[in-house]
């Protein structure tokens, strides 16, 4: 029997509808290109963050629109994020066989998976971990439309050190057909000033090579670490393609959530990073019930902030519901027209007790982490 782990966040951190999520991905992608400059080499390892698209989809629109080149040549993503709703001691997998978003299925590599587990004990099955999850998910429909018809690897972080999380990055590096994506967000509900100087100094702490981020300053700081680490094994450094906050495109300043794109490159490829210029002028991000303007708004990537008049949706949206404040019939909101019936949704199981979570704290629901 086919499992398909169904989408949780869809109409809440991007649109249910196919044709609005591909439009919003698109839209985001179309601003990246028009505002950065294209590596000499695709990179095969991003960092980009997972909140609502309204709120972080142009900054991950920087990270995802340099893996354009590999359209074709790639066949495989491997997405880990943080465990921010159902703790979990180690990796988890998926014990699903696919995954849905509203631009179709992506099959997971259960075969890959289960191989690397047997001498990877940190991966462990549990699709508890991954049902309300959505720091992998947000992340989906950017791969569909960048990189086409490929298979997932999904992976949540939770209670996991630095070298066993750096352990999995590398059993899945090193094939040309794979790329590797690094899910987090940074700071989380400072007030606005508090959250930059925060957020610039975990910037400087990364692009200076320091794998020790911690979960106050980053939420995915576990699998981002760990990346971080096997990258550097490699020769290869982080470059910042750009950052932002959710004051930037959101009036509520008091309590705002960072978000930055990295790309893991070689030195050939290091100057080309640091000397680009992100524009973030006249931005627009439209989605259903709600646009959010960010005008006259420049991005360094040696200063990496966005500082504009602030505008848009309220911060504070409830995973709950809608940004109209109602809530959905079905995962994702909405009805489920959008998505294949012909196979059967993903029930998790409960496995033995957990442990308390430790590694990442619950974001309280809001789309904008």
């Amino acid at each position: 029997m086919v499992t398909v782990r169904r989408p949780a966040v869809a109409g809440l951190f991007y649109p249910h509808d196919a044709q609005e999520c591909r439009a919003s991905v698109r839209e985001c992608l179309d601003f990246a290109r028009q505002n950065s400059c294209a590596l000499p080499t695709p990179p095969r390892a991003i960092i980009a963050p997972h909140a609502g698209y309204v709120y972080s989809g142009l900054v991950a629109g920087l990270a995802y629109r340099q893996l354009e080149p590999l359209r074709g040549r790639v066949t495989r993503a491997v997405v880990m994020g943080p465990a921010h709703r159902v703790p979990v001691r180690g990796i988890a997998r998926s014990e699903a066989d696919a995954m849905a978003t509203p631009l179709g299925v992506m099959s997971v590599v259960r075969e890959v998976e289960e191989e690397a587990a047997r001498y990877l004990p940190q991966l462990v099955p549990d699709s508890l971990v991954h049902a309300q999850e959505h720091s992998v998910e947000v992340h989906l429909p950017f791969l569909q439309e960048v990189l086409g018809d490929i298979e997932i690897i999904p992976l949540v972080a939770g209670d996991v050190s630095i070298d066993d999380v750096a352990a999995v990055w590398d059993a899945f590096w090193g094939d040309e057909e794979t790329v590797l994506v690094a899910s987090s967000d940074l700071s989380h509900y400072h007030p606005y000033d508090e959250a930059r100087r925060i957020d610039e100094g975990t910037v400087a702490q990364i692009l200076e090579g320091d794998c020790a981020i911690n979960h106050f300053q980053a939420c995915g700081a576990t699998p981002m670490n760990g990346l971080l680490l096997a990258a550097q094994r490699r020769g290869l450094v982080p470059r910042l393609l750009g950052m932002c906050n959710s004051g930037d495109v959101a009036p509520d300043r008091s309590r705002v959530v960072g978000y930055a794109a990295f790309a893991l490159v070689g030195d050939e490829d290091d100057g080309v990073v640091a000397d680009g210029n992100v524009s973030v002028r006249d931005a627009t991000m439209a989605v259903p019930d709600a646009t959010v303007a960010v005008p006259d708004a420049n991005v360094p990537v040696r200063d990496a902030r966005i500082s504009t008049p602030s505008s848009g949706e309220d911060a504070a949206t409830s995973v709950h519901g809608g940004g109209d404040g109602t809530t959905p019939s079905a995962p994702g909101g909405g009805d489920d027209s959008s998505f294949p019936k012909d196979t059967e949704s993903d029930t998790p199981r409960r496995g033995p007790a957990r442990p308390a979570p430790s590694l990442c704290r619950n974001t309280e629901g809001e789309n904008n982490d």
